[in-house]
């Protein structure tokens, strides 16, 4: 038995009627002949809802003692034992008292779920899991009893009951909701106006967003790709800091508000490849972008402001987000900042959001992954200290009034040593502490103005000056550099334990991979080549990025993985540490590569099963289905052909007819077979036209007995564009399938209707119906339902049917019919303007 259904009445408040919604449907399935019980009403003294119970049949509850004091549950085995139909189950959130067969009443519903009854049930909106925090927000009143939003996001049905507050408010003053004492107090707290206005609003906004779900899913399930509303593309700028994480919530908080809103997330990368941010960092915040519906995008550029608007003009974004600097106040001299240019620079076309967090003006800090290499700028930088430090400093020295003594003049110097190792290393701190040396023989040891030194405790000082000048030099050189390996080893630490993950994760995808290394490695492109032999040329088994090379030795970074495999990069060229991580890239791309093919060849595998599967049902389907026609034409013509006896003309009549009778039914299924032996080829083309469905639907019901079908399309309808002898083929299988099937004294209805950009064509009958788990099993090649009787075909006049419709570019499918029986909908693409004029008929272009 399957799984039953659940219908659920979402409350805004208490006393919006949800409860007589739900009593009142269950009057309406009780009337329609449903055998619908109630499994737990809970009335709350409300006279009006009490009324409802009489007329339903209620399920004796189950007592329970606890504290002293007995209370009523639901009694699940009385339900299950019962096994109605339709369950009516009241306030899905419910606690259950200890001792119950399940700690909450949504458990207890679950089991009829599984047991196939079918479930209405009635909830408020302040009583799902994750709006506990905002309803105690907005009410002061924290829910003790929550549902979980999947449960409820799982109902096939979901109602909401609402009503505004000014007349929840009255129906309250009106002692419809609570008893007389307890209406002032609630007026005057929980059920304040702003109160209930609040929680209708999380009420329609969390029915808006099941409403939103429910049609992406029928827009994919009838293939509609056309755009129905505008939406908003909001680009988030990333740095790879802390804060990306809250800028990306808020875009998407910002993308939520306007239907079908994108958010494209976009690091900027200089061209430093594992010198960049936190790989870490930025797979944490690809995920998160992932998780809430966006995507993440990693692009190389030395210019970021420029690089960001570039990149959100040519996705055609509407906003940018970004996040407030990390800068300290000082650190605006050398510039306005990212956010400033973007904002100046966006032009009227993008709007520019700057989101405040909780790393503002804390310092950038260093880089995670520093690299080893001090880069030209800070070289630079320190032989600006190392040399002209000095100078200033002794200039400033001479010409200020005040003697500090020799020994602090040592110190001044000393410190900008220090300050020239700390930006360019060792070699700036050698030549500063030189030529401190100097300047401190030259302006502050007597004499004055010359290379020597008269005193010899100034030669010991500049001596001791310069040794310990070089010794903090090296040491804080040494020091530097140890840090920065230890960061790019914890970058690549990073790098290898996120692929490592990905492993684990079994993600498959070799461009994805390589993407991976582009942007790890700040590449322009990476591709991955192979050859069978060493004489062969090399083919590209995947690639990503511009212009990616086609042989090892045009790259700039050649990776091998065995002998006839090579990753190859282009960009610029790697350093030596750099590889070691390139080639645990390489050898992962080599095994995902393999994997794929493996893939690929266990899919092949299935293919050839199912065609070998295909063939022992046909070979199945020949030895009965087509052997019991031929038997009954050879027993008639035999009979015929008999000379010891005269038949009567009613007889040879007879006879005939059961020839004619017979040579029909091989003419089809054989026409059936070859059609389905086309399909799985692939060789049907149609030829699509602009037809009347008037024109193909009454020739397609001349295989049906008369009066089994009755045809209803309407006139107005517009054209549609199909292949009119496959859309008649498909349309004769389905109505004889129906007639076969439907009870012998209600013919089959075919009728059609107008669906924005749409035509649907419904054959509906009153048989004994497909259960849900079987309607997609009906459509498969030689599968018969029910109790078909051996000879009635060989099960392809739908699989065969399913075929023309889609490859027209159509959908079909099955649904049930409301009182019994089964509907099939063929949806077909109406055309659009003026109707053209009728065409000659052409048929479907079959490849042989």
């Amino acid at each position: 038995m399957g799984r039953g259904k659940l219908r659920i009445y979402l409350g805004a408040a208490p006393g919006v009627g949800k409860t007589y919604a739900m009593l009142s449907e269950g009057h309406r399935r009780v009337e329609r002949g449903t055998d619908c019980v109630v499994a737990f009403v809970e009335h709350h003294d409300r006279p009006r809802t009490e009324v409802m119970l009489h007329g339903l049949e209620q399920v004796p509850r189950r007592t329970l003692a606890y504290r002293d004091t007995t209370f009523t549950e639901m009694d699940v085995d009385a339900v299950l034992a019962r096994k109605p139909a339709v369950a009516l189950v009241d306030e899905l959130a419910h606690t259950n008292i200890p001792g119950s067969r399940n700690g909450k009443r949504w458990q207890d519903m679950e089991e009829l779920l599984a047991a196939g009854v079918d479930v209405i049930s009635t909830v408020n909106i302040q009583h799902l899991e994750s709006l506990g925090d905002v309803v105690e927000t907005i009410t002061g009143v924290r829910q003790q009893e929550t549902v979980p939003d999947e449960v409820v996001r799982r109902a096939d049905q979901i109602e909401l009951v609402d009503m505004s507050p000014q007349a929840l408010r009255r129906r309250m003053a009106h002692g419809n909701v609570y008893k007389p004492d307890r209406i002032d107090a609630s007026l005057a707290n929980y059920f304040r106006p702003g109160n209930l206005t609040a929680l209708r609003e999380l009420a329609l906004l969390w029915t808006a967003d099941r409403v939103d779900e429910y049609l992406q899913q029928y827009r994919g399930e009838h293939n509609i790709r056309s755009t129905w509303q505008a939406r908003e593309r909001i680009v988030v700028g990333l740095t790879g800091g802390p804060e990306g994480r809250t800028l990306i919530r808020r875009a998407s908080r910002l993308a939520e508000k306007g239907a079908g809103g994108e958010v494209l997330a976009v690091y900027i990368a200089r061209s430093d490849g594992l010198t960049a941010a936190s790989p870490k960092e930025l797979a944490v915040q690809r995920t998160l972008v992932e998780d809430l519906g966006g995507t993440f995008h990693h692009v190389i550029g030395d210019d970021i402001p420029s690089g960001l608007l570039e990149f959100a003009r040519g996705v055609n974004a509407t906003q940018i987000v970004l996040g407030s600097s990390r800068r300290r106040t000082w650190q605006y001299m050398f510039g306005p900042g990212v956010g400033q240019t973007v904002a100046r620079e966006s032009g009227p076309d993008l709007d520019v959001h700057i989101v405040t967090h909780e790393e503002v003006a804390k310092g950038r800090g260093l880089p995670v992954a520093r690299g080893a290499r001090l880069g030209r700028s800070r070289i630079i930088w320190g032989w600006i200290v190392g040399i002209a430090g000095p100078g200033l400093l002794a200039l400033l020295l001479t010409h200020v009034d005040a003697d500090l003594g020799l020994a602090n003049d040592m110190l001044l110097f000393l410190a900008l040593t220090v300050a020239s190792a700390l930006l360019g290393g060792l070699m700036p701190a050698l030549a500063s502490a030189a030529f401190g040396s100097v300047l401190l023989n030259w302006f502050f040891t007597t004499p004055l103005h010359q290379l020597t030194i008269a005193d010899p405790k100034n030669i010991v000082a500049i001596a001791v000056f310069f040794g310990v000048a070089m010794s903090v030099a090296s040491v804080v050189d040494l020091a530097a550099r140890r840090t920065h390996q230890a960061a790019r080893l914890r970058a690549e630490a990073e790098t290898l334990s996120f692929l490592a993950g990905s492993v684990l994760r079994g993600e498959t995808s070799l461009e994805s991979l390589l993407e991976r290394v582009r942007e790890t490695f700040a590449m322009e492109s990476v591709a991955l080549l192979e050859r069978t032999s060493d004489v062969e040329p090399w083919t590209c088994a995947a690639s990503v990025g511009a212009h990616p090379v086609t042989r090892p030795e045009d790259a700039d970074v050649d990776m091998p993985v065995g002998e006839h495999l090579a990753m190859t990069l282009t960009g610029r060229v790697l350093p030596a540490e750099d590889r070691r991580v390139l080639g645990a890239f390489a050898a992962q791309a080599a095994v995902v590569l393999d994997r794929r093919r493996l893939v690929g060849e266990a899919e092949e595998a299935r293919k050839l099963a199912e065609g070998n599967k295909i063939r022992t049902s046909l070979l199945a389907a020949v030895s009965h289905d087509l052997r019991t026609p031929l038997a009954g034409i050879k027993a008639a013509v035999s009979s015929l052909r008999s000379d010891d006896i005269e038949w009567s003309e009613e007889d040879r009549a007879e006879l005939l007819e059961g020839i004619e009778d017979g040579a029909d039914r091989l003419d089809h299924l054989v026409g059936n077979l070859l059609d389905m032996s086309r399909l799985q080829t692939g060789t049907v083309t149609p030829l699509i036209r602009a037809i009347d469905l008037d024109e193909v639907v009454p020739m397609a019901l001349g295989g049906v007995p008369d009066g089994s079908a009755e045809l209803d399309i309407p006139e107005t309808l517009p054209m549609v564009e199909v292949d009119k002898g496959l859309l008649e083929r498909a349309v004769a299988n389905i109505v004889e399938n129906a007639v076969k099937y439907s009870s012998q004294d209600v013919p089959v209805t075919v009728s059609a209707s107008a669906l924005g950009d749409r035509v649907e064509l419904r054959v509906v009958d009153r048989g004994p119906g497909v259960p849900d788990e079987s309607k997609d099993g009906i459509f498969e090649p030689f599968q018969r339902f029910g109790d078909a009787p051996r000879g009635s075909g060989v099960g392809l006049g739908l699989a065969v049917a399913r075929g023309f419709v889609e490859a027209m570019g159509g959908t079909i499918t099955a649904e049930d019919t409301p009182g019994g029986g089964l509907t099939m909908t063929l949806t077909l693409k109406a055309v659009s303007g003026h109707r053209p004029p009728p065409a000659a008929d052409v048929p479907a272009r079959v490849i042989s």
